[in-house]
């Protein structure tokens, strides 16, 4: 995968053609870190699986054990039915503190529903659970759902296993714009060009997605609807239009443009009206990311002469500069809950996935790649996505804050980068 100069990442182009959301190829996650205290969990099989094409036990397990975070303990093949208490003290003995037990019944029109609890073995007490009404073909997103269950009863933080992901699959002279479940499966391609895609950005609703198009000849912003394939124009001025970032409302984009010169950053509307220019500067400034709180705008500059990161109050204003350590610091994205930023920085001649805690300001680099770059936080802000390199190709990878989980996202042909992590489902 050819490394860009971040901070020069505007100048890159988009799209050929568009049209619905076709399937394709899938990634596969491999596990290559994990937490070193695991919670110890049993996810017995649900009883009547085999109504089902596929077991939803398979896609829960799945996704707990890519997380990192669990700790998956055998309790045999029988299922266990969600109606009858399970054995406390016979899964205690084999060390889980947790089990869940689910059935799936037949309901109307040709649907099942899955119905599922969660028990704490050592308080022999529900936790809680679910009952989903499902077709035979959405047993993963079933799944999906009952492993977000538990991720949160366990941890405290929401599940991600329902989200997806955009990411851009280059293969030969073609790119292509996908989106995909989390774990890399399912995926769409939304868009086919024979140019370069780069910037997918989220809407906070997971309902659109801003990119940056060159099929004009130049470099313009779409607004592009997933559900229908429908795009409009977001930013088509003068010069270079580029970085679209939505605001925590998404009722807006910050976005850079070159229309009055230098790359600079501006606001408006999603349909390209109220254009507001958020700040001036001798240098590029470029890459702006809202502050959860859509209070502060986050962005790279060079305005001291090398690339840093920078923020300024989201109505525009005074920059403020937020990293000191290093000489080349790029790509801001702060997580969700506004306790970290996430970050590229060049260390001995590398560029690697790095993390500050905001309120103390202490950083930490996550990662011992070489070319890092587009970090993405999870909406939970547990896991930071990236691309990187990874056996002569581009890979994606993930790490969580503290560095312990680490993931690599691979089976497919060609280069994979990109990438973009989709807001919680509403």
């Amino acid at each position: 995968m050819r490394t860009r100069h971040p901070i020069l990442r505007f100048i890159a182009a988009v799209a050929l053609s568009m049209g619905t959301l076709g399937a394709q190829a899938q990634l596969t996650i491999e596990i290559t870190g994990a937490g070193s205290n695991r919670y110890p969990v049993a996810i017995a099989n649900f009883e009547n699986e085999g109504a089902l094409p596929r077991s939803v036990t398979e896609v829960v397990r799945g996704d707990l054990e890519r997380s990192g975070l669990f700790n998956l303990i055998e309790v045999g093949s029988a299922p266990m039915g969600e109606a009858a208490l399970p054995d406390f003290i016979g899964i205690k003995a084999r060390g889980a503190d947790a089990v869940s037990t689910g059935t799936v019944a037949p309901a109307d029109a040709g649907r099942q529903e899955v119905r599922f609890r969660l028990y704490d073995t050592q308080k022999q007490v529900s936790l809680g659970g679910m009952a989903l009404r499902t077709s035979p073909n959405q047993y993963r997103a079933t799944g999906h759902r009952i492993a977000d269950f538990i991720y949160e009863k366990i941890t405290g933080l929401p599940g991600v296993f329902s989200t997806r992901i955009a990411y851009v699959l280059k293969n030969g002279s073609r790119y292509e714009l996908q989106i995909a479940d989390a774990d890399g499966q399912n995926a769409q391609t939304a868009l086919v060009s024979r140019e370069p895609i780069i910037s997918p950005n989220w809407s906070p609703d997971g309902t659109r997605l801003a990119y940056v198009s060159f099929e004009a000849k130049k470099p313009v912003i779409y607004v592009h609807t997933l559900a229908t394939g429908l795009r409009q124009v977001a930013a088509n001025f003068r010069g270079s239009n580029s970085a679209p970032a939505w605001s925590p409302d998404g009722n807006r984009l910050a976005v850079v443009l070159t229309k009055d010169g230098q790359s600079q950053l501006y606001s408006l509307n999603a349909d390209g009206s109220g254009v507001r220019r958020l700040a001036s500067s001798t240098g590029i400034d470029t890459e702006p990311a809202w502050s959860a709180d859509g209070a502060w705008i986050y962005f790279t500059s060079d305005r001291g002469g090398s690339p840093q990161i920078y923020r300024i109050p989201s109505s525009g204003g005074d920059a403020q500069r937020v990293t000191y350590e290093g000489s080349y610091n790029v790509t801001p994205r702060p997580s969700s809950d506004g306790k970290n930023l996430a970050y590229i920085t060049r260390n001995n001649g590398r560029f690697q996935v790095a993390v500050m805690d905001l309120a103390s300001k202490q950083t930490a680099i996550l990662t011992d790649s070489n070319r890092d770059e587009s970090p993405s936080f999870a909406p939970n802000g547990r896991m930071i996505l990236y691309a990187s390199e990874y056996g002569g190709r581009g890979v994606l990878a993930a790490v969580s804050v503290d560095g312990r989980v680490k993931q690599r996202l691979s089976g497919q042909a060609g280069d994979v980068r990109e990438p973009a992590w989709g807001p919680l489902p509403k």
